[in-house]
């Protein structure tokens, strides 16, 4: 089984990379050019505290367009946010539709900003405390301080927010390769074909257990789970169009 998996999943990370699964425009591709550092690892934190049963593309458009609105722009500013009103945030949050929801995504927002501004003053103050190290930062967002990070403390989000912050965010982590699969609808329909659980595990198991046996078929490979991640999702998005065999 585990051979046969890693084989596969080898062909998949190919095919990816080949362009042969289709189209693979991540969701978050669609982002400005940045001036620093500190631009870079806010914009791709924030809006995914966000990214909860709705359309990724939609959401980091709206999050383009927030970021290039100068009316709108502040909602990055960690310390602006820490000090407005939620009133103010509101609007700026709603304008794009960045925030669909007016009361909880605000909250959410507001919160995330100022546990990041009064704890550390930005996310690299964070990223130094951790001595970017994923095991580090997932104890600091996941335990000691996760009420100041709602929904972006989840297990899932975690996981996939580290994995876009390693690279999207192009903050290199220590410890990367232990960062778990996050199985949305996708990655579970892929791991059912895959073999790495049944139908009926897809629908009793936790996603924590279904991101364990991710780990433990892949621990004798060199693959980290979580870089299966894009080609399992455009894999299953795409219609599984890309044939194993």
């Amino acid at each position: 089984m585990n051979n046969l998996l890693i084989s596969n999943c080898k062909k998949l990370l190919d095919a990816y990379k080949s362009g042969q699964l289709g189209q693979t425009v991540m969701p978050e591709d669609s982002h400005p050019n940045f001036k620093n550092q500190h631009e870079r690892l806010i914009y791709f934190t924030l809006p995914m505290a966000l990214n909860y049963q709705r359309d990724s593309y939609k959401l980091w458009q709206s999050a383009l367009k927030t970021f290039r609105d100068k009316n709108t722009e502040q909602v990055f500013d960690l310390g602006w946010v820490s000090s407005t009103s939620e009133d103010e945030l509101k609007g700026k949050l709603l304008k794009h539709h960045l925030a669909l929801q007016p009361n909880k995504n605000i909250n959410i927002w507001k919160k995330i900003s100022e546990t990041i501004y009064k704890n550390w003053g930005s996310l690299e103050g964070l990223f130094n405390v951790t001595n970017n190290d994923f095991l580090q930062l997932k104890h600091i967002v996941q335990k000691d301080h996760k009420k100041g990070f709602p929904y972006l403390s989840g297990p899932k989000i975690f996981n996939y927010w580290s994995f876009i912050i390693s690279t999207y965010g192009k903050q290199k982590l220590l410890n990367r390769d232990l960062i778990d699969i996050a199985p949305d609808t996708h990655i579970t329909k892929c791991s059912v074909i895959l073999g790495v659980i049944s139908e009926k595990e897809a629908l009793d198991l936790s996603k924590d257990d279904i991101s364990g046996r991710w780990r433990k078929l892949l621990s004798e490979s060199n693959i980290s789970p979580i870089d299966m991640h894009p080609p399992l999702w455009f894999w299953s998005k795409n219609g599984f169009i890309y044939n194993l065999e």
